[in-house]
């Protein structure tokens, strides 16, 4: 009566190690593989950045006259302003390895210099075009929004909001157009973006 058991559990512990071996395998060829990775990417020359993909600020189509006596939208202005005379690009899913592989392990400051103004970017955008819609100003909002999503941002609350927007507004059809862009995102953030984007679930 017991033997069945046994013979069950024995097989069970044995498929156990054998997935925990695995798995371990797994790593190990993982961490041996990103080691190896790194220590190439540490001895790669200085590379132009010519090619990089350098986002431009266009305060001309901002709504920086509106609401200059709330605290929130005055930060945004003042941050946005500051940004506008700086470097800006979007690393988001690219690896510090893979930076140095592609332009040089000296140009790596520079490079997260630029990824860390593009995060700022991202977030005032976010914070800007929420507190315009707050206020009542959709249209403005729509128009900082838009930009963000240009941009390629991964902040799902963006895409929440022009989705809300559009819905609002009666143009349901340029839904698909944040789905287009959600869809290409290197990020961990894509997939809840384009679930909360899903129109059939909303």
């Amino acid at each position: 009566m017991y033997f069945p058991l046994f013979a069950s559990f024995i097989i069970f512990v044995i498929w156990l190690a054998f997935q925990i071996h695995h798995t371990n395998n797994k790593a190990a060829n993982h961490m041996e593989t990103y080691l190896e990775k790194e220590m190439r990417s540490n001895h790669v020359r200085k590379k132009p950045l010519d090619d990089l993909e350098y986002i431009t600020i266009p305060l001309e189509r901002f709504p920086m006259s509106l609401l200059t006596d709330d605290p929130v939208i005055l930060e945004c202005h003042q941050t946005l302003e500051a940004l506008s005379t700086e470097k800006i690009v979007n690393f988001t899913g690219i690896s510090n390895t893979d930076l140095k592989l592609t332009y040089g392990t000296a140009n790596l400051t520079a490079l997260s210099r630029y990824d860390q103004n593009y995060t700022s970017l991202a977030r005032t955008l976010q914070t800007f075009g929420s507190r315009l819609y707050e206020k009542g100003y959709v249209t403005e909002a729509c128009t900082v929004l838009e930009f963000a999503i240009s941009t390629k941002t991964d902040i799902s609350g963006t895409y929440s909001l022009l989705k809300k927007i559009y819905e609002e507004t009666n143009c349901p059809e340029k839904i698909q157009d944040l789905q287009v862009t959600a869809s290409f995102l290197q990020s961990a953030s894509k997939k809840t973006i384009l679930k909360l984007l899903d129109t059939a679930e909303n």
